[in-house]
Order: structure tokens, then sequence, then C-alpha cells
């Protein structure tokens, strides 16, 4: 019989050293990286007024809030390793929990992963200039038109993090929860004196006046062109639905920066009287994040004019509103934040992501070494496998064309410009991550009705009306990307659908359970 991830040995196996101040430090630890500080230059471009950006944050904020209330009832009720595959397993079926738990360790936590590490790196890189992504090691090699793999003392010092980490983590929960406390609570601290020093030194009147005389009133915005060929271009500025189509896109720069919340439950077996600490834990963390984001983007609206905020350089926000209050320093102090930032982002995901894999394994549909627990009680092959495929994630690159399809180059060197292939793929998930969302929502219906007299200790708040308000909103966002970014909608599906033949493969040839001691 197939083993189920919650099962007594399970319990036994884990640790229970997650207590509620731990649990929440994981949950706004795994949301800040680096997006607060980069993302509301594209959302500015996008909306293109004060009150529209600051809007979309609240917006962010409160489908963040209203999911993780929701994901407090699924937590409840199911408090096992795995958290959202085993609520897609239990709401539906294996094969659910099996496309969501696939495409997380594919592409959504491991390419997060390694897009925070090379993050670290890149900002780590002003402070250590040697640490550049054309200081090479391994010149790029081409191999299509497309891709080429390359490494750089910029990829080098990422994927020297994730192995760091993972190896950290390998020596039990005690070490990962220390480091994960301590650089999240660093990096809040981090976030407040930015909304301080923004506030306070950074205000000024006419900045003030400019950003909020018309606050609603969008102006110098992109147009949005569309993938689709019958589809009109459009732009914020074209009435009502242009502006919902601008907010639309705007919003997964924000959501994603939001993103992860979810990450205790995967470590839910690690977590001290779980029924009642998880809903607790995703409800503060996700409160402190969102009011910190949210005040974070007034001290920009005080400090910078709009147009700047719009066309910060290389869309460093917040580095930009630093050199406007400390000069040349400003640089050095917003790298040293993120630094902070990224290493502890990456440790919360490393320490979550890995417990999917190894409730899948137990259930006899993922590799099964991946399904055990070492001497020190945590997922080590889990880890392992789960950081070997984030630093494979760094290592290809896109070859990059201008509109003309000429490449584009350095002036200086006339050496070709390459991007990275794990910012592809998070483009990619978007669309199929707001779709996890809003299955794992219904789900919440789902087993209302399946199993009403289960044990709920914690209820959804607002239910049914708030989780039906997030469902037909995250629907409308998606329905949207899918029509207006099709090109970077349509490859998510595909790698979801991948999960499918994986899927059959797994039930075929892995259908005995992890051990011989998860018999049942």
């Amino acid at each position: 019989m197939r083993r189920r991830s919650g099962a007594t040995g399970e319990q036994q196996g884990f640790v229970r050293g997650l207590g509620l101040f731990d649990a929440t430090m994981v949950v706004a630890g795994s949301m800040i990286g680096s997006g607060i500080f980069i993302v509301s230059a594209d959302i500015a471009r996008h909306v293109g007024s004060s009150g529209w950006l600051l809007v979309g944050w609240l917006v962010t904020g409160a489908l963040t809030v209203i999911a993780a209330l929701s994901y407090g009832e699924l937590a409840s009720m199911m408090p096992e390793a795995g958290g959202q595959y085993v609520f897609l397993r239990e709401a539906y079926s294996p094969f659910w929990g099996f496309l969501y738990g696939w495409t997380l360790f594919l592409v959504i936590q491991t390419g997060t992963i390694a897009a925070v590490a090379v993050a670290f790196s890149r900002y780590l890189g002003v402070l250590v200039p040697a640490i550049s992504p054309t200081a090479w090691i391994v010149r790029p090699i081409d191999i299509s038109t497309s891709y080429a793999v390359s490494l750089s003392t910029q990829q080098l010092v990422g994927i020297a993090l994730l192995l760091l980490l993972t190896a950290i983590n390998t020596r039990g929960l005690a070490i990962g929860r220390f480091i994960q406390n301590l650089f999240t609570s660093t990096k809040v601290l981090s976030l407040a004196a930015l909304i301080l020093v923004g506030v306070v030194a950074g205000a000024s009147s006419g900045v003030i006046r400019a950003n909020f005389a018309h606050p609603f009133t969008p102006a110098d915005v992109i147009t949005i062109q569309p993938d689709l060929p019958l589809v009109p271009a459009i732009a914020a500025t074209a009435g009502l639905f242009g502006l919902l189509v601008a907010f639309s896109v705007a919003q997964v720069g924000s959501l994603f920066s939001a993103d992860a919340w979810n990450n205790i439950t995967f470590a839910a077996g690690e977590v001290k009287d779980p029924r009642r600490t998880i809903p607790l834990a995703m409800a503060a963390g996700c409160a402190v994040v969102v009011v910190l984001y949210f005040l974070v983007n007034v001290s920009y609206l005080v400090t910078l004019p709009l147009e700047a905020i719009q066309h910060a350089a290389d869309d460093r926000v917040a580095t930009a509103a630093l050199q406007t209050i400390f000069g040349g320093a400003g640089a050095g102090i917003m790298a040293v934040a993120i630094v902070i930032s990224t290493f502890g982002c990456s440790n919360g995901m490393i320490l979550a992501g890995a417990r999917v894999t190894y409730a899948m394994a137990r259930d006899g549909l993922f590799f099964r070494a991946t399904g055990t627990l070492n001497r020190r009680h945590v997922p080590a092959v889990s880890l392992v496998l789960q950081g070997l495929w984030a630093c494979l994630l760094i290592l290809p690159r896109t070859r990059l064309y201008d509109a003309s399809g000429a490449p584009l180059t350095d002036p200086a060197t006339g050496l070709q410009h390459y991007g990275n292939v794990y910012s592809n793929l998070l483009d990619y998930v978007v669309f199929s991550v707001l779709i996890f969302y809003v299955l794992t929502l219904v789900g919440l219906f789902v087993l209302r009705r399946r199993r009403p007299d289960a044990k709920r200790p914690y209820r959804a708040f607002g239910y049914p009306l708030l989780p039906a308000f997030y469902i037909v909103v995250a629907s409308a966002i998606a329905v949207i990307l899918l029509v207006y970014k099709t090109e970077t909608t349509w490859p998510g599906l595909a790698i979801v659908l991948s999960g499918i033949p994986a899927y059959v493969l797994w039930r075929r040839f892995a259908r005995a359970p992890a051990s011989p001691a998860a018999g049942g």
C-alpha cells in the first residue's frame, strides 16, 4: 500500500523543533528576498502613478493574507511534511499533488533558490568587485542559437552559497533554524531602517507634491504588447480595461516578491503543535511582510520622483533612494542589506523545499532515497538533490538578441550579452503557480464538502467569501497573463504537463513503499 507522509513512522523520525517564533521566521524569511528592492520600478512603468503603485502592493498584500488565512485551515487539518503537495493530494488525487511537487522541484523552488543565490553574489560583487558576471572561469560555450553554458565568479559564488547552506541544513534542524532566525530578524530590521530613513531623512516636500498631486492618473506608461496576433496592444492610460490589464501584468512582480509564504507548510512535520502554530505563523509572518512592503514603497515615493522609480538603473529602486540620501555610500549600504536578505531567503527555501520531495517519495512518487531521514532527522538526500539541481540551473545562459535578430553585445568589449535560464523559467511558471494556488483554495471548498466532520482546529477566516474572492481575482490575473503574455505562460504549462509522463512512470516502476518500516 502507499505510504502516507503523515504516518506514525514519520512523526517519530522528524524532530518537532520549530516553535511559533521559528515558524514565523521561516514564513517571513522565505518571503523577503531581493524583489522588494527592485520590482517597484516595473510596476510603476506599467501603472504610471504613485496611487496605483501603492494600490498594487495593497492588492498583493490582501491576496497573500487571504491565501495564508485559507491555507491555515488546510494546515491545521493535515499537519504533515509536504504542505501544499499533501493538500492537493487529499483534495483531488495523488496525481494533482504530484504535478505540483514535480513543478516545485523542477522550477518553482529550485529556480527561485538559484535566482536568489545569484542575487546574493551580484550584490556581494558591489562590495567585492572580483565577483563579476564577466569574470570568467569558464567562458560562455554556445550550445545552440539560444543557449550557452558558462561559469563566472558570480555564478561560482552563487553555487558556493547553495552548497554551503545545503550542507548546513543536512546537519540538523537546529542549525538551520538558528540561521533562519538570525538573518530574518536582521533583514526585518533592515527593512524597518529603510522605511525610517526614507520617511525621516529622505522625504522631500517637492517630491511628495509631484507624486501625489494626481495619484491615480497614469502617465509615462509602457505599452503592453500582446503575444496573440488578434489582441490589440494596450496601456494603463487606455481607460478602465487598460488599467486592469496593466495592473494584472504588474502584479506578477509584487506577487512573487511576496511569495513562498506557504513554505512553512512543507516543514509541518517539524513544527511544534502544528495545528495551532502553522496558521498563526502564516498569518503573523504575512502580515509583518506585507506591511513592511507597503511602507517601503511609501518611503520610495516620498524620496524619489515617480520617473526616478520607473527608470532606476537596473531597476534598483532601493539603491537609488539610499543614494539620494547618503550619496555614493548608498549603493554599499543597500548591497549589505540585500546580501543579508538573500542569504536568509536562500536558507529558508532550502530548508523547506526538500520536505516536499521527501513526502512525495514516501508516497512512492519520487526517488526512494529522498524519502529517508539521516541520523540528524532531516531529509539529507532530498536536500542534496534539491541543492544540486538548483546549482545546475545557475550554469545555463540564454543568448540575447536585439529586435533585428542581431546579438546584443557590450560596446566596450564586443562580447555577447547573456541572460540566465532560471529567470526565464521563473517567468514561465508565474501562470502555473497562480493556478496551483487557485486549485488549493478550491480544494478548501472540496474538503469542506467531502470531509465535513474532519478535525479543523482553525477554520479559514472569512470563509466562503474571502477564499472565493482570492479565487476570482487570481483567476482573472491568470487569464490576462494567458492572453497578453502567452509566450511566458504556455512554456509554464508545458513544464507542468511534463509531470504527466513522469507520474505514469513513477506509478508503474515505483509502487513499493519508501522503506520496509513504512507498511500499512
